[in-house]
């Protein structure tokens, strides 16, 4: 029989080698053509700019995260607080005002020194409510925390005071204890200590201020009287226009520091 008679499977010898080649080489070219791979330059610039893109993208979510507290506030909660920056700012700027006045004072002063006199006296009175060596009186609230389950902490009353300095507090007494500039609360629960005194509920903070700073000031979400609340504590905020602070800190002499005034 000739070499051009089909075999009994009906293909023509060496066939299927021919074929096998031809499929060997398309596969090669295809992998060729995927690897290496070849990054042009637009594609390089498209890789960065999406991975900008996707960076900012996770910033800002982290950014609104954080922010979750004020955007789940009720909107009367967020305009007092809004109030409340606002209110300090004008505090800033009336104190930087009064500085202001006071220096042009002196300066245009025909009398000076009686000037500088009259002024010495105000700061000497003002010193004096600040370091608790004399009484003071005028506007303010009364903060009373009743705790009946004797669950309330040294530093929840050391929290409430710090919120009510920041707001703009000016003379302070817990429980006939004068509040100065280093005043501390020590003890445990149900049996707290003001500077070393043993006090006890209900906790009475006579404060001297601003009542529309000091009282939305303790109100806050989060803040001082929703923390006492949570311990089974009764707050009550009550405002007045002559709140009296009588109770009196000695004066110290400091026993190395001397006055370099000449």
């Amino acid at each position: 029989m000739s070499n051009d008679t089909f075999n009994d499977g009906g293909e023509r010898p060496g066939e299927r080698p021919a074929d096998a080649a031809r499929e060997l080489t398309g596969r090669q070219r295809l992998i060729a053509g995927l690897w290496p791979p070849r990054i042009t330059r637009a594609q390089l610039i498209v890789a960065l700019l999406l991975f900008g893109l996707g960076l900012g993208l996770a910033i800002q979510v982290r950014s609104n995260s954080d922010n979750s507290a004020l955007r789940g506030a009720r909107q009367e909660d967020l305009v007092r607080i809004l109030d409340e920056v606002d209110d300090r700012t004008q505090r800033l700027e009336d104190e930087k005002q009064r500085l202001d006045d006071q220096r042009r004072e002196l300066e245009n002063s025909s009398d000076q020194a009686e000037e500088a006199r009259k002024q010495t006296v105000e700061k000497e009175r003002q010193l004096g409510v600040l370091a608790g060596t004399v009484a003071a009186h005028g506007p303010g609230i009364t903060l009373t925390v009743n705790d009946p389950g004797g669950a309330v902490r040294p530093d929840m009353l050391l929290d409430a005071l710090q919120e009510l300095r920041a707001a703009g507090a000016e003379a302070v007494e817990v429980n006939g204890v004068r509040v100065v500039a280093n005043t501390y609360f020590s003890g445990d629960a149900g049996a707290v200590k003001a500077d070393g005194r043993a006090i006890s509920s209900p906790y009475v903070f006579k404060v001297i201020g601003k009542p529309q700073d000091l009282e939305p000031a303790l109100n806050i979400p989060g803040g001082v009287v929703q923390t006492l609340e949570k311990e089974q504590a009764t707050v009550h905020v009550a405002r007045a226009d002559d709140i009296v602070v009588d109770a009196l800190r000695r004066a110290e002499q400091p026993d190395y520091a001397r006055s370099s005034g000449r």
